[in-house]
């Protein structure tokens, strides 16, 4: 049974074409995968289909009263609202349902003999469609969902908007998983999530009946998760059966024989037009020379699409620190209270340490408190000589009206133009990104913008809180491969083992030293 189907869609923003001419149908019980490199559409998609955006043009028409989820991070939660009240939310439809009912059984003294047979009729129905869809167990099924995503450590009556950014999305996301829709529109759940709660959430969707759409660039977690790859390049979607290993087996493929096709052709073009060139001069072998013109002329000529850019890191080093980058005596972190028991912490030249750990636990926070951005509840941090430190933070508000190249040209205004377009270029932004505003670009182009700023301003200790959220598989590998080469230190906040055990000298789990209970 078809849930979904996308006819015709075009769409772009000013000259910028994201989507031309695609096609889509989702079924009942699909679960896609929607790949594809940073600013190719995937999230622009997802807005479309909920009609957060309108077509340029094209159909986009939903199954009749099909149930949609999706996890949209700018979610408003409202203030004085404790996350377990949040999570009930999902059940409001059964709540109305039992005061509908309650309602009913109150008339019930008030009625003739006759009435009263309906209306337990009535009670009987809802009564049954409680029962049916767990009325009774759902702040079980709450305190379910809430642990297997983490949420229980924050305690369950805490006021939402109290929390991160991270924790908010977090409580959207359990929301979500317990309305159980009938298709779940997912965009990089797991940015926000440790290993931990990553493994619960591929067994929920291992298990889950209905459809989902997942934007994701973890790749481990994609492959444990969906059926089917939807490939968003150059404009198109296309559609490959398996997961993204066996996605990328059939495209590489593809890719050489349209190559291989297409050197073939320019080969057999090339002697076409110089038969022609050297023939339709003269007289005898003129109508031969016609003939090859016309077969150029009909000839489906096949065209290569160009590459996007690839991202080039190199992060400019800063003369040679001290021996010791900072230590830490008796340090406790925190806002209003400890979050962590006394640390005595050291990190030497050329460490390069993953932080990790639950999130939650305060490693955003001793990042800050190691920089002297907020001050220590007790203890003390000494911080050694010639330090030059980068600082990449996890949550940023990207949205100061300026385009890309006026975001950098200010941050660098010795710069000419076109060495900050080069900058930008390298980070594999096209000129179309370039000229963008910043508020527009996708998740993984911001964080690109931002790279560029942190690679361009000489540094020799490196703070990196989640890098690697929103961006795609090449800056993934480009980065780790950067971060390899570079020559200062490195403190690095990530939940993505793949990418911080190579890069890693040592490894920190905070979990060690939290103040929370996990």
């Amino acid at each position: 049974m078809s849930l979904l189907n996308v006819s015709g869609l075009s769409h772009g923003f000013g000259d910028r074409a994201i989507f031309d001419d695609v096609s889509f149908r989702l079924l009942k019980g699909e679960h896609i995968g929607l790949i594809g490199a940073n600013g190719e559409g995937k999230s622009t998609f997802l807005n479309v289909i909920t009609k957060k955006l309108e077509p340029d043009a094209g159909k986009v028409e939903w199954t009749r009263r099909v149930r949609v989820g999706y996890l949209d991070q700018h979610t408003i939660l409202e203030k004085g609202l404790s996350i377990r009240d949040a999570l009930r939310g999902a059940f409001q439809y059964l709540f109305d349902m039992e005061t509908e009912m309650n309602t009913l059984f109150g008339k019930m003294g008030e009625v003739e003999a006759d009435e009263l047979e309906k209306l337990l009729e009535e009670t009987g129905v809802l009564q049954d469609m409680l029962t049916n869809n767990d009325f009774y167990a759902i702040d079980a099924k709450v305190e379910e969902v809430a642990r297997g995503l983490g949420l229980d450590e924050l305690g369950l009556d805490r006021d939402v908007t109290d929390l991160s950014g991270g924790q908010r999305t977090k409580v959207l996301l359990a929301k979500l998983l317990l309305e159980k829709p009938d298709i779940l529109l997912l965009d990089e759940p797991t940015n926000y999530l440790d290993e931990q709660h990553i493994e619960w959430l591929v067994r929920y969707l291992q298990n889950y009946d209905n459809a989902f759409i997942l934007i994701s660039h973890d790749i481990p977690f994609v492959n444990q998760v969906v059926n089917l790859i939807y490939h968003v390049e150059h404009q198109k979607l296309t559609r490959y059966v398996g997961n993204y290993d066996e996605f990328m087996k059939v495209y590489d493929v593809k890719k050489q024989q349209l190559e291989a096709a297409y050197k073939k052709q320019q080969k057999e073009i090339a002697g076409l037009k110089d038969f022609v060139a050297r023939n339709k001069a003269r007289v005898s072998t003129r109508n031969m020379a016609m003939s090859r013109q016309k077969k150029l002329d009909k000839m489906d000529v096949i065209e290569l699409a160009s590459e996007r850019p690839k991202p080039s890191f190199d992060f400019k080093l800063a003369r040679t620190t001290g021996r010791m980058i900072f230590e830490a005596r008796d340090l406790v972190i925190g806002y209003d209270e400890p979050l962590s028991k006394q640390l005595n912490l050291q990190m030497e030249r050329g460490q390069k340490i993953a932080l990790v750990g639950a999130n939650g636990i305060g490693k955003t926070t001793l990042l800050k408190s190691l920089l002297g951005v907020i001050p220590a509840l007790s203890g003390s941090v000494e911080r050694g000589d010639y330090l030059e430190v980068g600082y990449f933070e996890q949550e940023l508000n990207d949205d100061t009206g300026k385009t890309c190249l006026q975001e950098v040209w200010d941050t660098f205004p010795h710069l000419t133009q076109a060495e900050v377009r080069s900058a930008l270029a390298h980070c594999g932004l096209t000129t179309k990104h370039i000229e963008s505003k910043v508020s527009v670009l996708s998740g993984g182009e911001k964080a690109k913008v931002r790279l560029c700023k942190l690679m361009n301003t000489p540094s020799n200790v490196l703070l990196l809180d989640e890098p690697t959220n929103h961006l795609d598989v090449d800056a993934k590998d480009e980065l780790k491969r950067a971060l390899k080469a570079y020559k200062g230190s490195i403190l690095l906040i990530s939940h993505e083992h793949d990418f911080y055990e190579d890069v890693a000298t040592d490894v920190w789990n905070g979990e060690t030293w939290t103040t929370r209970v996990y």
